[in-house]
């Protein structure tokens, strides 16, 4: 396989249950206790900004960004970033994310944010969020949220509890 042969595409709904599948072999049935899972349980992913990698029409990798809040702040959630097994550790993942970090930036987000691994997400411009300004609405290392700026500011606007941005638009 060469780097060339990896097309990057926007996701479509055609997509879907390859990235099931994909999230399934990469994080098991215990995805769904964790907290990232369920701040996208509230809420639609935003499928103009999530991107696919294929590889002679099959989809080996994806990445999600879903719309999140927390007190004034806004900004995206990336994430679940999955790579199929076959295809790991040759840089498609980081690509997928400067794809949708590019894509949030040019569609104004102020920010985005995720859980991750700093050494992982921090070459690629992800900075740890100060411990007790954010939680989760369920447990998790504060320590791995992280997040990325494109305004100057925009992570000192988030407080209290990240969840879906639609959590405090339902009745």
């Amino acid at each position: 396989m060469n780097a060339a042969d990896i097309v990057y595409l926007p996701e479509t709904v055609a997509h879907d249950a390859d990235i099931d599948q994909i999230n399934e072999e990469a994080f098991g049935p215990g995805r769904f206790t964790r907290a990232a899972y369920r701040i996208r349980e509230n809420g639609p992913h935003e499928r103009p900004l999530s991107f696919v990698a294929t590889y002679q029409g099959a989809v080996i990798a994806s990445v999600r960004m879903t719309r999140v809040s927390a007190g004034p702040g806004r900004g995206l959630m990336l994430g679940p970033l999955a790579v199929r097994h076959d295809f790991k550790s040759v840089g498609i993942g980081r690509k997928l994310v400067k794809i949708a970090l590019e894509g949030a930036e040019e569609a104004g987000f102020p920010l985005v944010f995720l859980v991750g691994d700093e050494p992982y997400y921090g070459p690629l411009g992800f900075r740890r969020i100060p411990r007790g300004q954010v939680s989760m609405p369920r447990p998790v290392d504060l320590g791995r949220l992280l997040a990325v700026e494109f305004s100057s500011g925009a992570v000192a606007k988030l407080a209290g509890i990240i969840d879906h941005e639609d959590v405090g638009t339902k009745p």
